[in-house]
């Protein structure tokens, strides 16, 4: 607990001061106060010595020793009243009692305490002084009127008392608001600090949710094209001498597939490039060129914690205007089409009435349509397969499933395609992005089915 009376302008400097004082300074002046205060009480003892009777030297050393207790006012400032009020009628520690009201009222003590000790000092002082003043106008050595001495009285007690008091809690309660409001700094300064980290981890995993999203994409992209650029290469290559309109027309589809997915494939890299007003991840907002954290002032922590919001914002909102609106539901039967043109033999059906539903929701509709169309040119190539689009109240549900692969023709082998792995999970993760629900998995009767069920009103 704080119980000084001065006010602190700042942090002590490293070390601190002797015993228990806070700075040197404040040591340097609570000494000079008990030295003065211990040669005033010493000069008062001798005529309170005469008048008790006792030695002169007994008075000045008791008045010397009270007087210095001066030097315990930041320690113990009860004490160091307690005393001013004990020596107070032997009429002597003036400035004992003065500095102790102080340093008591501006101590962080409850306040009953400190209203009871300033009670008794006023007290203490209003007797002494009426007997005193009573006595000298008995004796002759005031020449005052009787009906003056309770005013003298009264307004010498009230003058001892009440100002240092009064400065006492002025400068306590300043202090107090001084440290209040440091400290609320401080807080401040905190918060900022971790609202800027926080605001990077954001904007950090904003951009990793981008690459993510745009990895989907470009798989989507490579993936379905060109497992059909390769289905009807194999082709082109059963048929290019038995059929030369037929391989003809695979050879046109072939390219057409190819201009497709460079278009997507360029559209896909534009967004790419145009990502230049991301930051290095090799600097934070509260580091060094290093890595190492350096001290920031408030006002850059808020304009890093600005900044690093507003690059949140930006990466968010790349996910609506940078990269391009993905392919809508009304594309389905061009996208069937073209597994058709490949040999595959498909069936799609639509039930319900089609209606208009967030990009976010046709586009991730579509995908996982067309991957699924992608695994079986993949895993069972030449499988017939089946494509059903339910359009309900409150969803949308596709499912795509196909029966087992026929057996390969010899020379089938050129049409395998490689596999990622990474199909169904991406599937997964864009149907769950949204609220829905992806199942995926074997049929019993060999083949292999793919569900998916997406919120109507999901963004």
């Amino acid at each position: 607990m704080t119980t000084t009376g001065e006010e602190h302008t700042g942090p002590p400097p490293p070390g601190g001061g002797p015993w228990w004082w806070d700075r040197w300074r404040s040591a340097v002046l609570d000494v000079g106060l008990a030295a003065v205060s211990a040669v005033e009480c010493a000069a008062e003892g001798w005529p309170f010595a005469q008048d008790a009777g006792l030695p002169e030297s007994v008075g000045m050393v008791f008045g010397f020793l009270a007087g210095l207790s001066l030097v315990l006012r930041r320690k113990w400032p009860i004490a160091v009243v307690l005393v001013a009020i004990a020596i107070t009628p032997a009429q002597m520690g003036f400035l004992l009692g003065v500095v102790g009201l102080y340093t008591l009222a501006a101590a962080e003590l409850p306040r009953r305490i400190i209203g009871a000790l300033s009670g008794m000092s006023f007290l203490a002082m209003l007797i002494v002084t009426y007997v005193r003043a009573h006595q000298g106008v008995a004796h002759g050595d005031l020449a005052i009127s009787d009906w003056f001495v309770p005013f003298l009285s009264l307004s010498t007690a009230l003058g001892m008392t009440t100002p240092p008091v009064l400065l006492g809690l002025y400068v306590g309660a300043r202090r107090r608001l001084m440290e209040s409001l440091r400290e609320r700094a401080d807080s401040l300064e905190r918060e900022l600090v971790l609202l800027a980290e926080r605001a990077e981890e954001r904007a950090e995993w904003a951009r990793n949710e981008e690459r993510t999203r745009i990895a989907r994409e470009m798989h989507d992209v490579v993936a379905h094209r060109v497992s059909l650029m390769v289905v009807h290469a194999a082709a082109l290559q059963a048929v290019a001498r038995k059929d030369p309109e037929k391989a003809v027309r695979n050879a046109a589809l072939v390219g057409d597939m190819g201009r497709q997915a460079l278009t997507e494939l360029r559209e896909m890299l534009g967004v790419l490039r145009s990502g230049d007003g991301f930051p290095a991840r090799g600097r934070g907002v509260l580091g060094g060129s290093d890595g190492v954290a350096e001290p920031v002032p408030l006002a850059a922590v808020g304009v890093a914690a600005a900044a690093a919001a507003s690059r949140v914002e930006e990466v968010s909102s790349c996910g609506g205007e940078g990269v391009p609106e993905g392919p809508t539901l009304a594309e389905l039967e061009e996208l069937v089409g073209q597994s058709a043109a490949a040999g595959m033999v498909v069936d799609l059906s639509v039930e319900g009435e089609a209606r208009g539903y967030a990009p976010e929701v046709e586009s991730t509709a579509y995908r996982v349509v067309q991957e699924a169309l992608t695994n079986v040119h993949k895993h069972a190539a030449g499988a017939k397969t089946y494509v059903r689009l339910a359009h309900r109240a409150a969803e949308i549900a596709m499912q795509v499933e196909n029966e087992p692969a026929p057996v390969s023709e010899p020379g089938a082998e050129g049409a395998r395609l490689p596999s990622g792995g990474n199909g169904l999970v991406g599937m997964k993760e864009r149907v769950s992005a949204l609220g829905g629900v992806f199942v995926s998995g074997p049929t019993d009767a060999g083949g292999f089915r793919v569900s998916a069920v997406i919120p109507a009103g999901a963004v």
